[in-house]
C-alpha cells in the first residue's frame, strides 16, 4: 500500500506491560497520534472542527497485531485513507519497526462526523475534500 502521510515514534518504557513489550491499548494511542497530526499536516483541527459544532467520532477500530514492539524500539505509523459511502472517513494505518521495516500492526480505524448539536451524522466540506483529494 502506498501512504499519504507517516511519523516516527519511540517506544516508552511505561508504555510495556509486564512481559516487556508494548500493550496492546497503546498502540491506538499511536494510530489516533498520528491521524490528528496528518489532518493538522493538511490544515484541519479537531478543535476548529468542534468550535464550528462538528465533532469526529471513531465508530470502528480494527487492529491485526503482528509482532511486539519493546522498549527502546523505534517505529513509524503510515496513514493512508479511504471513503466508506458519504459519511464514513476511513483511516488505513500501519506500524512498522525502523530499521528493518518488519510489520508490526496493521489497524483501520472508521469515523463519522457528527452535528454537535443534534448528533445527526454530517459531511463537512473540508473533510470531504481532503479524502477526495486522497482517495481519487
Amino acid at each position: 500500500m502506498e501512504y499519504i502521510f507517516e511519523l516516527p515514534f519511540k517506544v516508552r518504557d511505561y508504555e510495556c506491560d509486564i512481559q516487556g513489550i508494548v500493550n496492546n491499548a497503546v498502540y491506538q494511542n499511536y494510530l489516533e497520534h498520528t491521524r490528528h497530526e496528518f489532518l493538522e499536516h493538511v490544515g484541519l483541527n479537531f478543535a476548529k472542527m468542534h468550535d464550528e459544532g462538528i465533532d469526529a467520532v471513531v465508530i470502528r477500530v480494527e487492529i491485526d497485531y503482528k509482532s511486539p514492539l519493546k522498549s527502546g524500539d523505534r517505529f513509524v505509523c503510515k496513514v493512508n485513507v479511504a471513503r466508506e459511502g458519504n459519511l464514513k472517513f476511513v483511516f488505513l494505518q500501519d506500524i512498522y519497526r525502523l530499521p528493518d521495516m518488519k510489520l508490526i500492526v496493521k489497524g483501520k480505524v472508521t469515523a463519522v462526523t457528527i452535528n454537535a448539536q443534534t448528533g445527526r451524522p454530517v459531511a463537512p466540506r473540508e473533510l470531504v475534500d481532503v479524502f477526495d483529494q486522497y482517495v481519487g
